[in-house]
């Protein structure tokens, strides 16, 4: 991991369409010196045509996906995809990739879910093997084999018609679990973190040491990035802005996923708050949002966001300095993203 906190633009996920004022957000924000700009899909708007679309507008801002969903697109489509998209933007490209939950994978793209660690490993695999174009695809994978097996038999071995801008394009992994976090440090480039508690990193930097110190691990610490979404409210209000995040950690804590199946849940209940995620869930399934979103604990919220007056949030920033992660992922209009700017980058 790096020393210096870089600042990163999260235009999110689309509500009933595009988010308003991102494309002036984006230029502010390679105006204003910060690193990147992500976006992200769900089961609404894809993640990579806002990118090329807003991405084209910019020169120097690194172009990352957050995420790309692996069971949106065959290993292949996503790699072709990879492979234009950092042609197109000079090389600015970052693939980030994640598995998603059951209830998007089977339910929306209609894939099972099974197996999501091996099925990252074999999909990463394919992806380097592409862009590396040392011969015709050939993969005997259980879960994307190829050429597909028992079919027409007509299909056969292909190599990549275009040489990738650069064989290594970085791959950041959408990690919660301990597992999954580690075979990210194995496997990739960055991590892409979520509810990340700088006071709540010891489990995290377990999870990643194991992974570096595996046979052929890809990166050292030292060169490897942790990209944490943070949300960041600057406010003289510090209760009313604490109060604004409620509805946005009741939908991840007792919202996403199925009671007992909510990976953003486990992350929490790994910090302690099993009996508060317990409360949560039960009354945000059973209809009571502002109820569950009332019973998330302050200080919960305070270790996961950046809330406050300008003066709170600088001594705040302070574990973040101190901690594993390289780039701070903020969601913000153009306004606020200068002040942001001027706080993270000074």
């Amino acid at each position: 991991m790096t020393d210096s906190l870089k600042l990163g633009l999260n235009t999110g996920y689309w509500a009933g369409g595009p988010p308003p004022g991102a494309a002036e957000a984006i230029a502010e924000a390679e105006r204003l010196g910060v690193d990147s700009i992500w976006t992200a899909e769900a089961y609404g708007s894809d993640c990579l045509t806002p990118l090329a679309w807003w991405g084209a507008s910019t020169t120097r801002l690194k172009l990352g996906t957050a995420i790309v969903q692996m069971s949106a697109r065959q290993p292949a489509a996503t790699a072709m995809a990879a492979m234009t998209m950092d042609h197109l933007s000079n090389g600015r490209f970052i693939l980030g990739l994640g598995v998603s939950g059951p209830q998007v994978v089977e339910g929306w793209y209609g894939m099972p879910f099974a197996k999501p660690l091996a099925r990252t490993r074999e999909y990463i695999g394919i992806l380097r093997d592409i862009w590396a174009r040392q011969g015709p695809l050939v993969s005997d994978g259980p879960h994307y084999p190829l050429p597909l097996p028992d079919a027409t038999g007509l299909g056969k071995p292909l190599k990549s018609s275009i040489h990738p801008l650069r064989e290594d394009i970085p791959i950041y992994l959408g990690a919660e679990g301990p597992k999954n976090v580690a075979l990210c440090a194995e496997l990739c480039d960055g991590w892409l973190a979520m509810l990340f508690s700088p006071t709540h990193q010891e489990a995290n930097r377990s999870a990643l040491n194991e992974g570096f110190s595996r046979p052929g691990a890809r990166r050292r610490p030292d060169e490897f990035e942790v990209a944490a979404t943070v949300p960041f409210i600057v406010s003289d209000d510090v209760d009313a802005a604490i109060d604004s995040l409620r509805p946005f950690y009741a939908l991840y804590f007792g919202g996403m996923g199925a009671k007992g199946a909510n990976f953003h849940a486990n992350v929490v209940i790994r910090m302690g708050y099993a009996r508060e995620v317990d409360e949560i869930q039960e009354l945000y399934l059973s209809g009571r949002k502002d109820e569950a979103g009332g019973k998330i604990p302050r200080e919960l919220i305070e270790e996961l966001s950046l809330v406050g007056p300008p003066a709170k949030i600088r001594d705040d920033l302070a574990k973040w300095r101190e901690s594993i992660v390289t780039t701070m992922l903020v969601s913000a209009d153009a306004p606020t993203l200068r002040t942001i700017a001027e706080l993270v980058l000074g």
